[in-house]
């Protein structure tokens, strides 16, 4: 079974950067892509960038240029660097992995907060 574990997430001044990491364990083989969603307050999760396992990238147009999605295949690690940080980037971001026999699979979450 596949288990995420999101980290980095925190308060950071408007203009700032972050790095969030999501280490997956389990049956790693078994996933196809993995991602980062967002939640605020009052709003539906949203895509913000998602990676698969050939390299492929996606980004939602809100944080195309700022934010880069990479991996580490040998930490079974992937990394999400938001630069330019915004407040209305506030939100709970969540790792998500595409798994071939149960499909997605969620991390917890980590808050991130972009306030002066």
């Amino acid at each position: 079974q596949v288990q995420l574990v999101e980290s980095g997430g925190g308060l950071v001044q408007p203009g700032g950067s972050l790095r969030l990491s999501c280490a997956a364990s389990g049956s790693i083989f078994s996933i196809y892509a993995m991602g980062w969603y967002r939640q605020a307050p009052g709003k539906q999760r949203e895509l913000v960038a998602a990676i698969t396992s050939g390299g492929s990238t996606n980004y939602a147009d809100s944080v195309k240029g700022r934010f880069t999605i990479s991996r580490d295949n040998a930490k079974n690690t992937v990394y999400l660097q938001m630069n330019s940080l915004k407040p209305e980037d506030t939100a709970v971001y969540y790792c998500n992995a595409n798994v071939a026999t149960s499909g997605d699979v969620w991390g917890k979450g980590t808050l991130v907060t972009v306030s002066s």
